[in-house]
């Protein structure tokens, strides 16, 4: 089984958002990035969890917003990595506040 959702933000710092995210994962995950694009894997057994796999979350930027998308092993991993991608987001684009970033399942 397998759980996917995709997600826009639309704002002008969309590289600035994606470097900040991979920069902060970088320390304790396997991360990949460059200014228009990043990857961000997350273990199975992170955080103590016990996921039937790895989840890859997925950045993409472009001069008018920031696209996420989420691939998860299954839902409660799904729900958990869009809960995150959130929490960080509204940290590092607090000046934004409040954030619209509607999730659709794929």
């Amino acid at each position: 089984m397998s759980a996917s959702a995709t997600a826009r933000l639309e704002t002008p710092h969309g590289s600035r958002y994606l470097q900040q995210l991979c920069k902060h994962w970088a320390h304790n995950l396997a991360v990949e990035f460059t200014p228009e694009r990043g990857t961000v894997t997350f273990p199975r057994d992170a955080r103590g969890a016990s996921w039937q796999g790895d989840a890859l979350v997925t950045f993409t930027a472009d001069a008018s917003g920031l696209d996420c998308r989420i691939d998860a092993s299954e839902e409660g991993q799904l729900t958990g990595l869009q809960g995150a991608v959130v929490r960080h987001l509204e940290r590092f684009a607090f000046r934004e506040a409040p954030l619209t970033l509607e999730w659709h399942n794929a």
